[in-house]
């Protein structure tokens, strides 16, 4: 087979084409790149020197270096838009922080993450106290700053596929907002609330995004976007609730993507949400990803018989037990399945399932990507 670049090669596998190989991802997206601490030890690994840039404070992940990306010869290059420049954000302390949606966050000692400490919207709130919220302004200039020129140099520079990376729709944000419990309890007790509460925040996202897909014009190569709809054992919500309540609007946020753009339309959720792939598709959603292997329905291989050529899947590693505690012989098994299962007729980018945290020994993530470049699986002997 000819050598594809790698825009080619990813490319091909969104659109259920033969690559080559088997695209890598690392870094592409914020639900694919890695904890500073971790980050660390690779990049001194390769002798860069360049401090990282922190592209998501609450997990604390950062923009992988191109030196590191080159070195590992990985296919995707991230579009991550910057901030808030005005409005409720703000350093609390040395370890708490407020965000652009007035959520309050805070870093427990020892622990590499920030936590939900403080959902403004929580309690016996009524409808116009949700249309009275200072809402981010969607014409904040940090919202699109360097957009343009991050495509074009990923373009003159590389020969990679760029990935916007989208904010989160509205359930994730709402969650934060009122806190998970009365979240879940608004569904029964005031669904109208929480109808206020989705479309506020989602006419605000939308907002961003079109800002942002006009700041990239059809440049960009994948569009990528987020929302938690599982948990490891089970989906969130009822299927009545989530045909009712959520997927009406996931429709809006993806029909004005599409509308705006050319690019491979990426959804990220983690957790079991093999029950609304079927749903994605119809909704014109072209990958899904993390592929969480452990949640419930989500075996790989299973997804891919069901799904092939129909849905490409991103991601798919065993990040809770192989990948942090095995051994790289063990990872080197996990990536040969992976591909063995999910590569034949396009369809699949490897990539890590989630962040790699700091608690992964830096030989498995060399591993990782090393072999998944390496291995040619038996369907392609």
């Amino acid at each position: 087979m000819t050598v594809m670049t790698s825009r080619e090669r990813v490319l091909a596998a969104l659109s259920h084409q033969q690559p080559d190989r088997v695209p890598l991802d690392l870094g592409g997206t914020r639900n694919s790149t890695m904890v500073a601490e971790g980050y660390e030890r690779l990049r001194r690994h390769f002798g860069v020197n360049r401090e990282p840039k922190m592209v998501e404070r609450m997990m604390r992940v950062v923009e992988i270096d191109e030196e590191v990306l080159a070195r590992l010869q990985i296919d995707t290059r991230s579009v991550f838009p910057g901030g808030a420049t005005r409005g409720l954000a703000a350093d609390l302390g040395p370890r708490r922080y407020r965000d652009m949606w007035g959520v309050e966050r805070v870093q427990p000692e020892g622990s590499y993450y920030y936590d939900l400490a403080g959902s403004p919207l929580a309690g016996e709130i009524d409808v116009q106290a949700i249309l009275r919220y200072p809402w981010p302004d969607p014409d904040d200039p940090g919202f699109t700053a360097g957009l343009a020129d991050r495509v074009r140099w990923i373009t003159e520079h590389t020969d990679a596929a760029s990935v916007l990376a989208l904010p989160p729709a509205f359930v994730h944000i709402s969650q934060y907002l009122r806190g998970f419990e009365d979240w879940f309890c608004d569904f029964v007790v005031e669904p109208k609330r929480l109808e206020a509460l989705f479309d506020a925040i989602l006419d605000v996202t939308m907002a961003i995004a079109k800002r942002q897909l006009q700041a990239v014009g059809r440049d960009v190569d994948i569009v990528l976007t987020s929302d938690d709809l599982g948990s490891q054992n089970a989906f969130l919500v009822s299927r009545e609730h989530y045909l009712r309540y959520i997927k009406p609007r996931q429709q809006r946020f993806f029909r004005q993507i599409k509308d705006l753009t050319a690019a491979k339309v990426v959804f990220h959720s983690c957790g079991a949400v093999a029950s609304i792939i079927d749903d994605l598709i119809e909704m014109g959603v072209d990958g899904l990803n993390p592929v969480q292997p452990q949640a419930a329905g989500m075996n790989p291989a299973g997804l891919k018989k069901r799904y092939r050529g129909r849905m490409a899947f991103w991601g798919g590693t065993d990040s809770q037990n192989i990948v942090p505690r095995g051994s790289v012989a063990d990872v080197k098994r996990m990536v040969e399945k992976l591909i063995e299962d999910l590569g034949e007729g396009g369809g699949y980018i490897f990539s890590n399932c989630h962040n790699i945290q700091p608690d992964v020994p830096l030989a498995n993530v060399l591993a990782m990507f090393e072999h998944a470049r390496e291995y040619v699986p038996s369907w392609a002997r």
